[in-house]
Formats: C-alpha cells, sequence, structure tokens
C-alpha cells in the first residue's frame, strides 16, 4: 500500500459524497481542500493508478434514467472459468464481476440503458457461453451510506 501524506487522507475523507456540483467542479473541490486543481487531478489519477482507490465518480440510479440493472450468476465449469469470465467481461453492458466458492461462482452486475436490454444481454452471454444465466431482480432498494476514513 502506498503511503498517503495528509492531503491525501483529506481528498479522500473529503470526497466521499457532498461533490460540488458546478461548471467546474474539480476546481471548486479543490478550493475546498486548499489544493490546486490540477494537483487533486494528479493525486486523483495517482490514488487511482496505485489502486488505493478503485473508482471515482458517481453513482446514479439507473431505473430513474429508463436503464435497468441485475445481479447475476452463472455456474462456471472450473476448467472454462477463466474462458467464461474473458467472455462475460467483454460485453459493455458487464459492470462487476466477481468470483464466488458456490455452486453459482460468478457473480455478475448487468446494466443497460433500457429495461429490453437486460434480456438482451443475458441471451447474449448464454449464446457465447452456453451456459444458463441465473437473474436475480431487486425486490426492494436500500440506501446505506458507507464512508470510510483514510488511515494514517
Amino acid at each position: 500500500m502506498p503511503e498517503l501524506d495528509a492531503v491525501d487522507r483529506k481528498i479522500i475523507d473529503k470526497l466521499q459524497g457532498d461533490f460540488p456540483l458546478c461548471d467546474e467542479p474539480y476546481a471548486a473541490a479543490a478550493v475546498q481542500l486548499g489544493v490546486s486543481g490540477d494537483e487533486l487531478l494528479e493525486r486523483l489519477q495517482r490514488l487511482l493508478d496505485t489502486r488505493v482507490l478503485t473508482r471515482f465518480g458517481p453513482l446514479v440510479h439507473i431505473e430513474r434514467m429508463g436503464g435497468a440493472f441485475v445481479l447475476a450468476a452463472l455456474q462456471v465449469p472450473e476448467e472454462r472459468y477463466d474462458e467464461v469470465a474473458n467472455l462475460v467481461n467483454a460485453l459493455p453492458e458487464v459492470a462487476h464481476n466477481y468470483r464466488r466458492e458456490h455452486a453459482l461462482n460468478m457473480w455478475f452486475v448487468l446494466a443497460t440503458e433500457t429495461q429490453g436490454g437486460i434480456g438482451a444481454a443475458i441471451a447474449r452471454i448464454e449464446e457465447v457461453t452456453g451456459l444458463p444465466v441465473h437473474a436475480f431482480p431487486k425486490e426492494r432498494e436500500y440506501f446505506v451510506e458507507m464512508k470510510l476514513a483514510a488511515r494514517a
């Protein structure tokens, strides 16, 4: 794990929500953090490059924009796992893909621009892998805001 200085920790602590919504959000955030806009962008890129952060961006409610998402799973034979993972991950609709110790050993999130896109993405995955996709649509939505403090 790379060393984080006080500014890095402040960036991580302060930019987990309430990111400015304005014409120049990085400049506004930089002012709040006491750094220049260029320094903020450079530090964010370094934190992403070193995998201190794995993602920096907005979370959107895709359904409010007309899209859809679903948690899905496959039961992949061990000897085909890497092949199937590559096939699944190659699809632009696949947002995340995780290996699990379970009969359904590959879990992934599908996100599409339209409600009908989910069925099409599932059909495409079944076609390219030859395996049935098990889809688990959201039944209820919970909002859990989790903010993590940067360790010293």
